[in-house]
């Protein structure tokens, strides 16, 4: 699935767009600077983005199409900044004030915009195609991770993925632990246990030259986790080798194993170690 950045490239190739940013923001506000939606003249009722929902979005998006008809028509299109107070007259009790930019676009912005907006990318390591391993990269497709994802087995990766996933067959599937960008995070949920048992060994050995992976997660349960410590154990890996995994994966509370389930839980942990990390 197409992330909203590759969607507003996509369209703007085609013909004019109306993106709105914000600009600038005072208190309490639905999203940040640099937040963005955008409308097409072609499609004048799908919205790429958001700017946070509610009353606030409706009106840029009806300014939005406004500008898109004046420039269509060669006439004037106002102000390009437009101050927003989040109060009664929007129906909105945030308090603060949005300050939001609109500028109407075409083909020969793609490259500059692209540049513009593309985000500051999490690299994230996925070991496994596996059922569990596909819904975690539905889950991430619209957040900022770059995924490289890898798997021992022929023709596994699914067709129509964004850019920001890059797959790799590895046979030994260990052997792509040498490749890895510093400062990874890695998961780890291959289809074969003792495909998992040889990944988290490499890993481990890496950690003890490098120590350059932040996180190292391991699906599975408690369980299978004693069952590899011993394993590890026996391989000569110590309490300060084993202390670099985590096993179970997911934020706690969250139990269910369906795939879908699972992919959220350890989507919000990785965020939550973005933002502890940043």
């Amino acid at each position: 699935m197409p992330t909203p950045l590759e969607q507003l490239l996509a369209a703007m190739r085609v013909g004019p767009v109306c993106l709105v940013t914000v600009d600038k923001v005072q208190g309490s506000t639905p999203r940040e600077q640099g937040a963005w939606m955008a409308i097409a003249l072609a499609a004048p009722g799908e919205l790429i983005g958001s700017i946070g929902g509610g009353h606030l979005e409706w009106q840029a998006m009806h300014e939005a199409h406004e500008r898109l008809k004046a420039c269509a028509a060669d006439a004037g299109v106002g102000e390009p900044v437009l101050r927003k107070a989040l109060g009664p007259s929007l129906g909105q009790c945030c308090g603060g004030v949005v300050f939001l930019r609109f500028e109407c676009l075409g083909p020969r912005d793609v490259q500059a915009v692209r540049q513009r907006l593309a985000p500051d990318l999490h690299r994230l390591v996925l070991f496994g195609g596996g059922h569990v391993g596909r819904a975690l990269v539905r889950v991430l497709a619209p957040l900022p991770f770059a995924i490289h994802w890898v798997d021992s087995r022929d023709e596994i990766f699914p067709a129509g993925l964004s850019s920001k996933v890059q797959c790799e067959h590895s046979a030994p599937v260990q052997s792509a632990v040498a490749d890895i960008a510093p400062g990874s995070m890695v998961l780890i949920m291959s289809f074969s246990h003792a495909e998992d048992l040889d990944i988290v060994a490499e890993l481990l050995k890496r950690q003890r030259k490098q120590a350059d992976l932040p996180f190292i997660g391991l699906i599975g349960s408690k369980t299978k986790w004693a069952t590899f410590r011993h394993r590890l154990e026996a391989r000569g890996y110590g309490e300060n080798d084993l202390a670099h995994i985590t096993c179970p994966i997911g934020v706690p509370g969250v139990n269910g194993k369906d795939p879908e389930v699972i992919a959220v839980a350890v989507a919000a942990q990785l965020l939550m170690r973005v933002a502890d990390a940043g």
